[in-house]
């Protein structure tokens, strides 16, 4: 018998511990237009901070700030537990190369989740099943390709911007295309997988790039593993596009109708 090869996914995030100092390196399968996939990235960050020994509880929340350009090869976790209390962990994690300067700036909240009163205000969107809706095509960058993309509503378009701009919400399904169990890794990742919503707006790609996002976990990895999902019905959309910078919002669907993740991003653009 063949042992089983490792998912790409699991492949592009793995990390090797050292004592303050991880190690990880970048996928070419989870490549952009100029360098790695940031949700891969922010991803392999997480890794580092779920695999900590001193860590307690589950991802409450992730801050990453893409400071400078990754380049291809390793790359250097410093890890930091920065405060801890009773229920809290706070952490800081700064990813270099070569010893250089800082590339990507992370934060971190981690938690002991207790069971409390329970209300979701968020209603679970309408929308068509995954099985009655199409692959969107694949296109030149490596990551997307990773992940299949069933559009409910905004598929992705290109030709120009028409007279008016369009509308930036897109609700789509998300898959891995060589399907794998959602866990904390995976929603982490796909609450970056959302193209640019400049996109949207203009019906072209123009330069783009993520400055910095934050992402909300409204879950725990017991209760995730109790979905047993591979796939999430994701809502992006955006409010403004202002002199280079434009926000991003997305919410992270369970098939079941648990809201999973929300997240928070605010990205450059030149246009």
């Amino acid at each position: 018998m063949h042992a089983k090869l490792p998912h790409p996914f699991d492949e592009a995030t793995r990390v090797t511990a050292g004592d303050s100092r991880w190690q990880g390196h970048t996928s070419d399968d989870y490549w952009a237009f100029v360098g790695p996939f940031g949700g891969a990235t922010a991803a392999t960050i997480l890794r580092a901070l779920i695999d900590h020994p001193q860590r307690a509880g589950d991802p409450l929340s992730l801050t990453v700030n893409y400071c400078a350009p990754i380049a291809k090869g390793a790359f250097d976790l410093d890890v930091r537990l920065v405060k801890a209390n009773r229920s809290s962990q706070h952490w800081c994690v700064e990813l270099s190369q070569d010893g250089g300067d800082v590339a990507t700036l992370a934060t971190a909240v981690f938690a002991e989740r207790r069971p409390s009163w329970s209300h979701q205000v968020a209603k679970f969107p309408d929308a068509k099943p995954f099985e009655q809706t199409l692959p969107f095509p694949k296109i030149a960058a490596s990551w997307a390709n990773q992940y299949e993309f069933r559009f409910v509503e905004g598929e992705m378009r290109t030709g120009g911007m028409k007279a008016e701009p369009d509308s930036a919400y897109s609700k789509v399904w998300i898959s891995d295309r060589s399907p794998r169990t959602l866990d904390m890794l995976s929603l982490m990742s796909m609450s970056d997988a959302f193209f640019g919503r400049i996109f949207q707006a203009r019906r072209e790609l123009v330069p783009f790039g993520t400055v910095s996002l934050t992402t909300y976990f409204h879950t725990d990895a017991d209760e995730l593993a109790t979905e047993d999902i591979t796939r999430v019905l994701a809502t992006a959309d955006a409010k403004i596009f202002h002199r280079s910078y434009g926000d991003q919002t997305g919410e992270l669907w369970s098939p079941n109708g648990r809201l999973l993740a929300t997240t928070t991003q605010i990205a450059y653009f030149k246009a």
